[in-house]
């Protein structure tokens, strides 16, 4: 199945309170074992793809030309959207889709208000001429290297006011508002602010994007995908359920050199990590709109 861009499967998936995964790529078997999720709990799935990331596994073009080999090896007939995950300037943005991503997202969130929204109308203009979606922020969703601790996410919340401006004055396709959640492993219990994300859906009618999916309780995932959020980040449950798994193996196998004995498990641990994280959304047997 050729890759599709992120708007049809988020309308469906907040239309019928479901979610979609975007699982993040960190090398090979990471990709394997999430199109391997994906076909098997038949779900629709985004992969998303650091900024960061981009030079570690060798380019953007590398990065696609992979990702749909795989599609075509595996025989992948779900949905799958190829997403540049924090894309930090229109630049990269436009390199991305030039590669063959077909979703990107523009996080000028660092910016004040007014070029936030200039350099995101850019970007969406560019991405809609070739049929890819456009993700923005608003607010600033931090992450550990940031030191941050999660009380203090409550203090950068995004303002619903700012973020109807936002889809009214560049037409993206879904928004990511700042609420709580934070990149990386938690620290302390997180603060969600359910009614804003409530307030924020119904003025805007877009789906909505929660960022730093792994470590929230399953209640609050929930209680998210019920008030509209259609699209939920995980990368960092998957590392973890990776490097646990290379760990054990290399602790009964001390004489170990092949990177295949180790890997192997790593990806069975990765593909089960993000199935249940499938499940959990609401998104199995959910692609081509048949459940």
């Amino acid at each position: 199945m050729a890759l599709v861009s992120m708007k049809e499967m988020l309308e469906e998936g907040a239309a019928k309170q479901y979610a979609v995964g975007q699982f993040n790529l960190n090398n090979l078997e990471f990709t394997q074992a999430i199109l391997m999720a994906a076909q098997e709990e038949k779900s629709p799935v985004i992969l998303g793809v650091s900024e960061a990331y981009i030079p570690y596994m060798g380019g953007l073009h590398f990065i696609a030309g992979m990702v749909k080999s795989l599609i075509d090896y595996y025989g992948v007939k779900v949905p799958v959207a190829l997403h540049l995950d924090h894309g930090s300037s229109y630049e990269v943005c436009i390199r991305a889709l030039h590669a063959g991503f077909t979703s990107v997202m523009i996080d000028a969130s660092h910016h004040d208000l007014e070029t936030n929204i200039a350099i995101t109308q850019r970007v969406t203009e560019a991405a809609h001429v070739l049929g890819a979606s456009v993700e923005a922020e608003l607010g600033r969703i931090t992450g550990r290297e940031d030191d941050i601790v999660v009380d203090e996410a409550e203090a950068m919340y995004a303002v619903t006011e700012d973020c109807v401006r936002m889809v009214r004055e560049t037409g993206i396709d879904c928004i990511a508002p700042a609420l709580g959640s934070v990149h990386g492993p938690y620290r302390g219990q997180p603060k969600l602010g359910f009614d804003r994300m409530g307030e924020i859906r119904q003025l805007t009618g877009l789906p909505l994007v929660l960022h730093g999916g792994s470590g929230l309780p399953d209640e609050e995932i929930l209680r998210a995908i019920s008030l509209g959020t259609a699209k939920i980040n995980v990368n960092t449950d998957n590392q973890i359920a990776c490097t646990q798994a290379i760990r054990v193996y290399l602790q009964e196998h001390p004489e170990a050199y092949d990177p295949r004995h180790y890997l192997v498990p790593a990806k069975k641990a990765i593909q089960e990590s993000v199935q249940a994280k499938m499940r959990l959304f609401g998104s199995s047997g959910r692609a081509g709109g048949t459940a």
